[in-house]
Formats: C-alpha cells, structure tokens, sequence
C-alpha cells in the first residue's frame, strides 16, 4: 500500500542520515589532530637555557613567572608554582595537559579515548559530543526497529531468528551505555569542565575553584558548540575562543567579593609565588566577552547599583 510504503521510505531515509552523521562525526573525532599551545607559550632560547642550567627550583620558578608575565595565565599548580612541561618544554595554558599517549600538550585536554585511538580536547570536543549523540540516536533506532520482532519471539508469534535477537540486544546494551556517557559529558558542557577538572579542580588566586570557568549554562554550550544554531548539530568546528584564553568568573566577580576574598587570604593574592595576570582577557580574545550583558543572565534592580563599580574594576584589571 502507498502507507507502507511510505512508512518504509521514511524508516530508510532516517536510517541513512543517522548512519552518515555517526560515520562523520566518528572520522572528524578520530583524525582531527589535537590542538597544541601557541608558540607565545614556548620559552625564548636564552631562557631555556638558564631553565635548564638552574637546578634550584625556586629561580627556575622565578624564569618562568618573568617569562609567563604578559601571557593570559589564570592558573596554577597546587603548591602554586607556574604549570611548566618539560617535555614539550613550554608553559601550559589553562586548562591545557600533556598526553602520555600522544606525547603533546593538549589544548582543554578533557582525556585521551581508545575508542577513538585520539585524545579529546579543545579542537574535537564538539565532534565527540556529536559522534555520542548520533549512535546513541543511531542504537535507539535499531533497537525500536528490531523491538516488534523481539517482542513477537516471546509471545511465540514469531520464529525470530537468531541475529535478529542478537542485533536488539546489541544495540540496548549500547545505547545504555553511551546514554551514561552522554549525559555526563552533557553535564561537563553545562558546568564547563572537563573530565581532568571534574577529578581534580583548576586553581586559581583564591584556591581550587571547580566552577572557575562557568559562565552560566548557555555561555558555556556556545563555547563548545558557537554562537550559531543552526550549526550545532554538525560536525563542524564552531567553538569559540583559540584553546589557549579562556573567560573565568574572576572578571565578573562582585567588587565586595574581590575585597572579602583579598582580605581572607592576602597570602595567596599576592608575594613571591603571584603568577596571575593583571589583566582579564579582553573582548577580542573571546566573544563571550563581547558586553557586559551577556556575562549575566539576569541581573536583580538592587544589584543595578554595583554595575558601575563592576566596570571599574574590569578596567583597572585591563589597564
């Protein structure tokens, strides 16, 4: 009949375009090379030699804050010194980490994936997400597809054979699973974090701040997805930002929170391990950053009374 055919028609035509954005997705996840840091990050010659010369750590780590002075460092080690590897011989990024497996330096280095024999960071993190979501949509389509057949074995309707089963059960057990992972990295998107950070937290002036990179829910899905729509949902690269600056909620901070949190640890804010940039990135660097409205999603008319102060300190940081 002109229904069934129809039917099947649509079944095929859903089955085809889920199939080609899983395969797309995948082959962008697996070849896209990871994104490494920018060569202003790299030290200069004479100062991978007095680097390499200086055996106290102390004045390797006095080189290395004069050399990370003018770079967009927000972050440091737990003990507080400048994140330097020296393997790649050059001063980590935020959020950046180095790859045992790939022997680089990853740009928001989220973890190295077997399945996909490449490590997830900064240039792919978006075709990762994508590859999840169209086999999980992929799995539940042939599952929902085999499930009028399993469902007739059991009620002795059907003489199902074996790799009909087989495929229903394939394909739950997959979807299951990648269900799992897809919503905790759905998660990860929302908080902004990666999975290096969810197990051990970026620190930052005031201490360890899991959350120092959240913008708010839908600041962080453009900064892995963009600023356009329409372009979400293929496995193109959008994201916004270089992988090396990244926005953090020390720009935005309440003045009245800046004085409180200087007042309880003058220790950590300043003196001899101070690593931290006296300016914020600046609006050319990330879009994110493009007004002030869009760093808050709503703003209360009491609070109308420190946006004032808020510019002041945004300025005194750039200047």
């Amino acid at each position: 009949t002109i229904s069934s055919t129809a039917e099947k028609a649509v079944y095929l035509v859903i089955f085809h375009l889920s199939f080609f954005m899983f395969v797309w997705s995948y082959w962008k996840t697996i070849f896209t090379s990871p994104a490494s840091p920018s060569k202003e990050f790299c030290l200069s010659k004479a100062d991978k030699e007095q680097y390499e010369k200086e055996e106290r750590p102390e004045y390797q780590q006095e080189i290395l804050r004069r050399a990370a002075k003018d770079l967009p460092i927000y972050t440091t080690t737990a003990s507080r010194a400048i994140r330097y590897c020296d393997r790649c011989q050059l001063i980590k990024p935020d959020r950046c980490h180095h790859c045992s497996a790939c022997d680089i330096c990853v740009l928001k280095m989220d973890h190295h994936c077997p399945w996909v024999n490449n490590c997830v960071g900064f240039s792919n993190y978006k075709f990762f997400l994508l590859f999840l979501m169209y086999s999980l949509l992929y799995c539940l389509f042939v599952a929902a597809t085999v499930l009028q057949y399993f469902i007739k074995f059991w009620t002795n309707e059907l003489n199902a054979k074996f790799h009909i089963l087989f495929l229903f059960f394939v394909a739950a057990m997959f979807f299951i699973s990648i269900l799992s992972l897809f919503s905790y990295h759905c998660w990860l998107v929302g908080k902004n974090r990666s999975t290096i950070e969810t197990f051990r937290a970026p620190t930052f002036r005031n201490g360890p701040d899991k959350n120092g990179f959240s913008l708010g829910c839908s600041k962080n899905l453009r900064e892995v997805f963009g600023d356009e729509k329409k372009y979400w949902l293929i496995p193109i690269f959008t994201s916004l930002g270089d992988g090396c600056n990244f926005p953090t909620r020390l720009v935005i901070m309440d003045p009245e929170q800046l004085a409180v949190s200087s007042q309880n640890e003058p220790a950590k804010s300043s003196g001899p391990n101070q690593s931290f940039p006296t300016r914020p990135l600046s609006e050319s660097q990330n879009r994110l950053l493009t007004s002030d409205s869009q760093w808050v999603e709503s703003v209360p008319e009491e609070e109308n009374v420190k946006s004032g102060a808020k510019k002041h300190i945004i300025v005194s940081l750039e200047s």
